[in-house]
């Protein structure tokens, strides 16, 4: 890990430790030592503990009694919730944006879907990741829904961390590119069951994959 120029010290330790935890470098679930973590960041202990305890509120990070602090790790029956979770508040955005008559809703979400294509093969996993999460909090802002927007954090620490899992257990980036695509196009027909099914396969499809993988390596243990 380095830090990245331009940065404070505590924010490039907080973008150092997101992308390790998105790239897999940490895994869900590993135990966060700080003597290691701050000489490999070349930080000091407190200056860690700052980046740590951000990291933490956002929900990447959990601090427990008597375990420390540790990468944030969902089980297949939290995964599985918030994956239908977000489809059906995805879908409640998708119905605002197909309401707008004047067309301008589907125009901020064009716009947000550029943004993501113009990154979407970055060789660097966190500029991916974090033009997927964007991408998928400007449908919510196209919508235009502000209750959608105050829930907003909350769920967006959770696809985090969900992502990280995803991205430790199969790393196919040409997958969730075909999908995204798959969104748009979904989006752009205007046709309700195509749009849910779409969603979906993206959202709820890929939860239930990620816990048979789960399921499949635990038997084998």
């Amino acid at each position: 890990m380095g830090l990245v120029a331009g940065l404070t010290r505590r924010d490039g330790a907080i973008q150092e430790i997101r992308r390790a935890i998105v790239r897999g470098g940490l895994l869900p679930g590993e135990k966060i030592t700080e003597v290691s973590l701050s000489a490999q960041l070349g930080v000091s202990r407190p200056t860690l503990r700052e980046a740590l305890n951000q990291l933490s509120r956002e929900g990447l990070l959990v601090q427990e009694p008597f375990r420390g602090m540790h990468v944030a790790e969902l089980g297949p029956a939290e995964l599985l919730d918030i994956a239908h979770i977000r489809h059906s508040l995805d879908l409640l955005a998708i119905d605002s944006i197909l309401e707008s008559t004047d067309g301008t809703r589907m125009a901020r979400l064009d716009a947000h879907w550029e943004t993501f294509e113009a990154v979407e093969r970055d060789p660097d996993p966190l500029i991916r990741h974090e033009a997927h999460v964007a991408f998928h909090r400007g449908i919510w802002e196209a919508s235009e829904n502000q209750v959608l927007l105050r829930v907003w954090p909350v769920i967006e620490a959770h696809i985090t961390v969900a992502l990280a899992q995803d991205n430790a257990l199969r790393s196919d980036p040409g997958r969730a590119i075909q999908q995204h695509h798959a969104l748009i196009e979904a989006m752009h027909s205007r046709d309700r069951a195509v749009i849910q099914k779409a969603f979906w396969e993206h959202t709820v499809g890929s939860a239930e994959d990620i816990v048979a993988i789960i399921e499949a390596r635990s038997q084998e243990r």
